[in-house]
């Protein structure tokens, strides 16, 4: 990480920590860990590195015995003046709290130093005044929604450990290295202290409210009204609508994925109420509250949402309750969007485009407190895009209205897929695990009674289903909690709970059952009673015929593919179900290598291309014309065939790019580009369009996709004429080419020693038995990401090569006008000539 996230983070008029400016020089292998009382204790680990200090906050610190893991969050780098610091981090800055120099030194790697951190182990030797001998870094896979990499400091078994029965180093050594205090006796010393310049005076400035910055004056604001301070405001609440509504008196904003919070500010003391009145401020943590006190107000009052965002910036109500679980509140945000109260003055009575600009002068940009932005065009084209995004939906609002309590017509929600609360009346055992749940039932409250509408039995992880099972043991029931008796099926595995809990559930319909179809769970909404919650959209329920039942049967369906994403083999099944008529046609009778992980992407994971032993009876196989003595190899032909993949466990699905009754003619070429590690994804796109501009030069036509991995895959359709050695030697011809034209951007040659920097232009996909995955599929690798195919005019910064997920994608699907990829087989057009005779003309 470069100086900059170091500088963007800090106010260095209010810090005394270096600012990395001064022509500083270090010793090239410096190490050092300084103990720092933060929002929790920790201890930052840092070591000298390509001249700057890489840097990671060990959570429970530096373990002295053999084999014993402590988690290593990275951070940012710091400048190599950092190594002398001690003191204290002013309250409200980044990181406030003391700091003491706990240990340093010298530190040497053991072998090639920026191979093993770019691999993700390091291993070192440290010479320190208190920890000496030999250590592992070692770099976990990320989980979805995460920011930072998390590695694991481990001791390594050598004179300089110790046993589990020996003192602990972090007892035995409490103090500073360099000048023997304790946190204490820094901490005392507040307002600050610094190293380097001794003690930080108080500045001297006004006690009572401090003015937003500029002209900003609230006694201004059009029909602010002189009042004090409440203690609490009922929330304005929005009403559900299909459309977002169109016209000039409206704004639309995103609508956020988190827990909807009213934020109290008063003589410096915060309170975060939810929409009931219930003050959680200690269940965020410090940072959020110290961010809020940081604010130039006096007294105020604001309603927003606190969100943890994914890795692709969207808001994700399942990575917050996963933080929260955790004990985490680093990677809180708040987004507000309204401002009900500030400085004596009560704004609810002016017009909401008002109350926000008075929010925008009081928030400053780029930090954790956010405003939420609006759109001022049509809310059709808003809520469009932001369900093409899979977005939660969109927030209409009247944008000269007041501010008014509770559910009105001045609020609009459109939804881009249906989501609400359910309550939860029971559950059904986990079928691999005895201390967690497999399904939860649900039900909505209809006229006093709970009425049952089915089970949700995808959307946990590992932990949120153990967690789930230690809440249910609380709350066992010997009677059903539905007003009516459940059938066999329903009841089938049933064990009732008393109808406390609340769960926020994401599904694709209604059955004309009235059952919930295609059920993901996202969290439980702790702010919601249970007896306020009933089905928001009965009205617009689906009365169609019920699915073709299928012949596959899913065994232990509640198994977890995807653990830190809470994807079951349910959930992928029905994932595959919705995008069926998308995925099928580059499926179905053709030769398949399949990636099969039987026990989720964090065990063991292989290539299959043959059958296998206990392979479903709905999977197919054919024989190679060419190689009739081979192994037959694996197809399907119907959707119960898709159904018979996921039950053998495969997560990767990556078809022969020719059909079976035409092998050796292939009907598509796929160029695969895959960047190098530092390229930038605007250059991939780059690379794509080129691809493109190419591809449409030889008469052909492109269509692109997200691999689900790091790059991108441009396709054309071909009608089928040329055989495999004249479509490979097309596709090499180009791939040579732009690796000619432009040497310092691409390769074409495979080996990773020449791919520094620059985007393999992989031809190969195209050669016959090559394969590369569907669109649609799915990947073996944490995050649940899809092939997902694009438009051009979608391909853009916004879009990652891994955005769209099993749980993101129906969403998409759901929201287009016309599929993606439409008339790509119409599309098709036969190789050109001169690349069927072979010979290597420039695209």
């Amino acid at each position: 990480m470069a100086l900059e996230t170091y500088k963007k983070k800090r106010d260095f008029k209010k810090t005394k920590e270096p600012a990395g400016d001064a022509a500083y020089v270090g010793d090239g292998d410096s190490y050092l860990i300084q103990k720092h009382d933060a929002t929790r204790l920790h201890y930052d680990l840092r070591l000298e590195f390509d001249g700057v200090l890489k840097s990671w906050a060990v959570t429970k610190g530096p373990s002295l015995v053999p084999g014993e893991k402590r988690l290593a969050v990275q951070t940012e780098d710091h400048p190599l003046e950092y190594g002398t610091f001690e003191g204290t981090i002013p309250a409200g800055e980044y990181g406030g709290g003391a700091v003491v120099l706990w240990d340093r030194g010298r530190w040497s790697p053991i072998g090639d130093a920026a191979y093993g951190f770019n691999k993700g182990h390091l291993e070192f030797e440290l010479k320190g005044e208190k920890l000496k001998g030999r250590w592992h870094l070692v770099r976990m896979a990320k989980r979805r929604g995460e920011k930072h990499d998390n590695w694991l400091l481990i001791k390594s078994d050598d004179e300089e450990a110790r046993g589990e029965g020996d003192p602990d180093i972090l007892e035995e050594k409490p103090n500073s290295v360099k000048t023997g205090r304790t946190l204490a006796e820094i901490a005392k010393e507040a307002p600050g202290w610094s190293s380097e310049t001794g003690k930080i005076e108080k500045e001297e400035g006004p006690t009572e409210t401090v003015e937003p910055p500029g002209d900003f004056d609230v006694s201004k604001i059009a029909k602010a009204k002189r009042g004090e301070l409440a203690s609490f405001v009922e929330p304005q609440l929005a009403s559900l609508s299909p459309k977002a509504p169109a016209g000039a008196r409206w704004l639309h904003e995103i609508k956020f994925d988190g827990y909807r919070l009213i934020v109290r500010i008063e003589a410096g003391r915060v309170k975060m109420l939810t929409r009931s009145g219930l003050d959680w401020t200690t269940k965020f943590g410090k940072p959020i509250v110290e961010a809020f006190k940081a604010l130039p107000v006096g007294s105020a009052m604001i309603d927003g949402e606190l969100v943890v965002e994914n890795d692709s910036g969207a808001s994700d109500f399942s990575a917050l309750q996963a933080d929260l679980s955790d004990g985490r509140g680093d990677r809180f945000s708040f987004y507000a969007f309204d401002l009900l109260h500030l400085d004596g003055y009560d704004l609810r009575p002016a017009k909401l485009v008002d109350r926000k600009a008075a929010l925008s002068a009081i928030v400053p940009p780029g930090g954790t407190i956010r405003v939420s932005e609006h759109f001022d065009d049509d809310g059709s084209l808003v809520l469009g895009h932001a369900c093409r995004l899979s977005l939660e939906g969109v927030v209409s609002k009247e944008r000269d209205a007041p501010y008014r309590s509770g559910r009105g017509k001045g609020w609009i929600k459109s939804k881009c897929s249906k989501r609400q609360e359910f309550v939860i009346g029971g559950y059904v055992m986990s079928t691999t695990s005895r201390k967690a749940i497999g399904s939860l039932i649900l039900g909505v409250y209809d006229k006093g009674e709970l009425r049952h509408v089915g089970r949700v039995g995808t959307g946990f992880s590992v932990k949120v289903a153990e967690d789930l099972f230690a809440k249910m043991q609380k709350l066992k029931a010997e009677k059903s909690p539905f007003a009516s008796k459940l059938t066999a099926d329903e009841a089938r595995g049933a064990r009732y709970v008393e109808a406390k809990l609340v769960a926020e559930v994401e599904f694709r319909a209604w059955t004309g059952d009235g059952h919930l179809r295609h059920a993901s769970f996202r969290g439980l909404r702790e702010d919601k009673p249970a007896e306020e919650v009933a089905a928001e959209d009965q009205a617009v329920e689906v009365k169609g015929p019920k699915e073709r039942p299928s012949s596959v049967k899913l065994t232990h369906p509640d198994r977890v593919y995807w653990p830190e994403d809470g994807v079951t083999k349910q959930g992928l099944a029905d994932y595959y179900m919705e995008v069926w008529p998308r995925i099928a046609p580059f499926i179905v009778n053709r030769p398949l290598s399949l990636v099969r992980c039987p026990g989720g992407v964090t065990q063991q994971c292989f290539f299959q291309k043959h059958g296998w032993k206990g392979m479903s009876n709905a999977i197919k196989t054919m024989p190679d014309p060419q190689n009739p003595a081979d192994e037959p190899m694996v197809m399907i032909d119907d959707r119960d065939g898709l159904l018979g993949l996921v039950q053998g466990g495969t997560l990767e699905i990556h078809p022969w790019g020719a059909p079976r009754a035409d092998i050796d003619k292939p009907d598509m070429i796929i160029m695969d580009l895959d960047p190098g590690d530092g390229v930038k994804w605007e250059t991939v796109i780059e690379a794509a369009l080129e691809v493109k501009r190419r591809l449409e030069a030889a008469g052909l036509a492109a269509f692109v996709k997200t691999s689900g991995g790091k790059g991108l895959h441009v396709v054309s359709p071909l009608t089928p004429s040329a055989g495999w050695d004249e479509t490979k030697a097309f596709c090499k011809a180009m791939a040579d080419s732009m690796s000619a034209d432009e040497p310092e951007k691409y390769v074409s040659v495979v080996s990773k020693a020449k791919r520094g920097g620059k985007i393999l232009v992989d031809y190969l996909r195209n050669g016959r038995g090559a394969t590369a995955v569907a669109p649609y599929s799915t990947r073996a690798r944490p995050g649940a990401a899809v092939s997902a195919p694009l438009t051009w005019d979608e391909l853009g910064p916004a879009i990652g090569p891994a955005y769209f997920t099993v749980s993101t994608m129906p969403t998409r699907l759901a929201s287009l006008q016309r599929d993606p990829w439409e008339g790509f087989r119409k599309s098709a057009n036969p190789l050109p000539a001169g690349e069927k005779k072979g010979r290597k003309k420039a695209a």
